[in-house]
Formats: C-alpha cells, sequence, structure tokens
C-alpha cells in the first residue's frame, strides 16, 4: 500500500523542464530554449511575452507548428537486483500563435496562444516500479487569449486569461490481480499572466512576465482492488498545481544583426506541498488509498541562453538551458525520476516571401542520473535525455 501512495494524477513529467511544466511551445521556442521573451517579434509573443505586441508590424501574424517530442526510457538501477527500464515514449504536440493588427489608434493588439504548457509519460512494464507507476499520463491543452497596451513608444504591457483542460490516467499494479488501481479524470481550470517590455534604446529589450498558478482540480474515477475493500469502481478528486512561474529577460542586438538574450526564470514549485486523492466513498477515504501524503517540492530557478542571427531571408537560432529540479530525495520516486538538465538547442527560419516563412528547429535535453536513498528506493535513475524536434509555419495579411 505504500506503493499505491506514490501514485499521482500530475507528479510525472516527460522530462522537458524540472518537474511537469513544458517551456518550448513554438519552434522559435524550441530552436533558443525558451528564451525568446525580450526579443520576440513572431507570433509567438503572444504566449511568451505579449507586451512585446505593441512593437510588432501593423498586420495580423498566425504561426501554427507540429512539435516532436522524443523520451529515451528511463533506467533505474538499485544498489541490489537487476536494472529496469521505461519504456519509450514518442509524442506530436500542435501548438497554434496569433497577434492581431494594432485596434484603431489605440496602438492596443490582442493575442491568443493555444498551447500544452504541462504534460507527463511514464510506463514501467516491471517490478519494484510497476506497484506504483505502471501507467502515468497527462494531457493539457491552454487557450490564452491576451491583450496588450501602449503606454509610449519604449513601453507596452499586457494582461492574459489562462484556460487549462487536463486529462490522465493513473495506473498501478502493487500485486497483480490482488491489489491494483486504474484512474482517469479530467478538469477545466483557470489562471492569467501578466507582462512589461521596455525598450530604452533600438538595441536593448528588456522584459517581465508572470504566469500565475493553475491547480488542475482533477475529477474522476478509479477501479480498485485490494482484499480489505469492496472492489469496485470510487469517485475521486485530486488537486495538483501548474506552478506560478516569473521571467526576467534582457536582450541586446549588434550591428551585425546579432541578437543575445538571458533568461531569469523562477518556478514556484513549493506550491506542491502534499498530494491528497480525495474519495468519496467513506471507507476508501479511511484507508491508504484516501490519506495525504508530502511531496514538499521546492522552487527552482531555470538560467536561459539564446542568440539569433537574422541573415537575408533566412534567421539562425541557437540556445542553452540549465534548469534546476524542484523533486527532494525525500520523495522522488518511480512516477518522476527528475534530475538537473542541460539542454542545447539550434534552428532557423526561412522568409519565403513577405507573407509567408516557415521554421524548423531542435533540442537535446541531457538529463543528469541521480542517486537516491529514501524510504522507497536505493539507487541510480539515468538515461532519461529527452529530444525535440518542430517544425512550423508563419504567415503575415
Amino acid at each position: 500500500m505504500k506503493k499505491i501512495l506514490l501514485t499521482s494524477l500530475v507528479a510525472s513529467s516527460i522530462l522537458m523542464a524540472g518537474g511537469y511544466k513544458i517551456p518550448e511551445a513554438s519552434t522559435n521556442a524550441v530552436a533558443l530554449g525558451a528564451a525568446n521573451i525580450a526579443h520576440n517579434h513572431s507570433a509567438d509573443a503572444a504566449y511568451y511575452n505579449p507586451a512585446s505586441m505593441v512593437f510588432m508590424s501593423d498586420e495580423h501574424q498566425i504561426e501554427v507548428d507540429l512539435t516532436y517530442i522524443g523520451l529515451d526510457g528511463t533506467k533505474y538501477t538499485p544498489v541490489t537486483g537487476s536494472a529496469i527500464s521505461a519504456k519509450n515514449e514518442n509524442f506530436i504536440v500542435p501548438s497554434l500563435h496569433y497577434v492581431s493588427k494594432k485596434l484603431g489608434n489605440s496602438g492596443a493588439r490582442v493575442g491568443l496562444s493555444i498551447v500544452s504548457p504541462a504534460g507527463l509519460s511514464k510506463r514501467w512494464g516491471e517490478q519494484p516500479a510497476k506497484a506504483s507507476a505502471e501507467e502515468f499520463t497527462l494531457q493539457t491543452i491552454e487557450v490564452n487569449p491576451t491583450a496588450a497596451f501602449e503606454v509610449n513608444d519604449q513601453v507596452g504591457v499586457a494582461v492574459g486569461f489562462r484556460a487549462v483542460h487536463s486529462s490522465g490516467i493513473v495506473k498501478a499494479a502493487p500485486v497483480a490481480g490482488v491489489v491494483s488501481q486504474d484512474m482517469t479524470g479530467d478538469s477545466l481550470d483557470f489562471g492569467y499572466n501578466l507582462a512589461l517590455a521596455y525598450k530604452p534604446t533600438s538595441d536593448i529589450e528588456i522584459a517581465l512576465t508572470y504566469r500565475s498558478k493553475v491547480d488542475l482540480t482533477v475529477e474522476g474515477s478509479a477501479d480498485l482492488q485490494h482484499p480489505g475493500l469492496t472492489n469496485g469502481n470510487y469517485n475521486v478528486s485530486v488537486t495538483i498545481p501548474i506552478p506560478a512561474t516569473f521571467s526576467a529577460a534582457i536582450a541586446y542586438t549588434l550591428s551585425t544583426k546579432t541578437t543575445v538574450e538571458f533568461v531569469y526564470e523562477k518556478n514556484y514549485w513549493s506550491a506542491y506541498s502534499n498530494l491528497d486523492f480525495n474519495y468519496e466513498n467513506a471507507t476508501v477515504e479511511a484507508s491508504a488509498f484516501g490519506a495525504s501524503k508530502p511531496k514538499n517540492w521546492k522552487d527552482a530557478n531555470a538560467f536561459r541562453l539564446g542568440i539569433t542571427q537574422e541573415l537575408d531571408a533566412l534567421t539562425l537560432m541557437a540556445g542553452l538551458v540549465i534548469d534546476d529540479s524542484p523533486v527532494p530525495d525525500a520523495t522522488l520516486g518511480f512516477e518522476l525520476p527528475d534530475s538537473d538538465s542541460t539542454a542545447v538547442s539550434l534552428g532557423g527560419r526561412y522568409k519565403i516571401n513577405d507573407q509567408v516563412d516557415v521554421g524548423l528547429s531542435a533540442l537535446y535535453s541531457m538529463r543528469e542520473d541521480r542517486t537516491v536513498n529514501n524510504a522507497s528506493l536505493n539507487g541510480t535513475f539515468s538515461d532519461s535525455n529527452v529530444l525535440i524536434v518542430s517544425a512550423g509555419i508563419g504567415y503575415k495579411f
């Protein structure tokens, strides 16, 4: 039963960032390691820094992207016993971004982004991992409309509304045919985002952005098997956060049309303090299935560096990301074998004509091996690297 308590509808990750947040939501973001906040004149500014929309050319912009995500099968090597590996995972994730023309003489703009802000996939086929993490799947879709306002020719501000739909599956099989859990659920939850863009000179761009926490209030049902309970389907709910995020960015453009951007990002993962499945059935709620357990995640930092080189019809991009894990040793388990990471990225966009451009980018995230010795585990996680490839097309009208 202790193994079952490790399960969480949204506590695993596709390992694109510390925790289960996905920062790469466009082709340019993949190319730059999401260091596209201060210097952003593409349609994905609607998501990364909507305040910068006021400085964009006065036309509609729209971009559609498809992103491939390939996850290595994480390997676990215990101090005693044989090594096991999670299954490899492959996904295609779409996204859309839109920025309007100026609204009348006000200089205001509106934007819209449809992205996946968080997600997970982790499947283990062998014990002891299968006991707590046979399958973890989380899918999220965020619809994020924004509005930007021009304070003056140097300052823009923006506000946005976040609507996030989530759905997920949890399967655990501590004792096959005797003790098991098979859960599904979904939710619709809300938040907001704020942004500031400041251009003190034509060469320097500064940005501050804040995305609020969104509590995923997942409700669903679970098929439970246990000798001490009546086997069957029970209504259950659990609340898990997508954390608030603050970013501060500065970009400098050289006379060679080379732009260097640095981003400091803080993710407020301390909001994830405990995991508590709430069952409507009083008997199940009083059992280990309904017991609350501490997670005690910590706030985590990410540092992003992006370089953009503009040529005639071609724009080249590269990035570097250093990302901290929020998961402490005491609560790390098979459902989230998270670790610190370093990622490198590159990509480019080609301008076909004045209206159409295409882009292609790739990012490779290298996860550090992590050795843990806690109440549940005594061993080393390795081989958790991630490959991301994104292609997109932009259109101006």
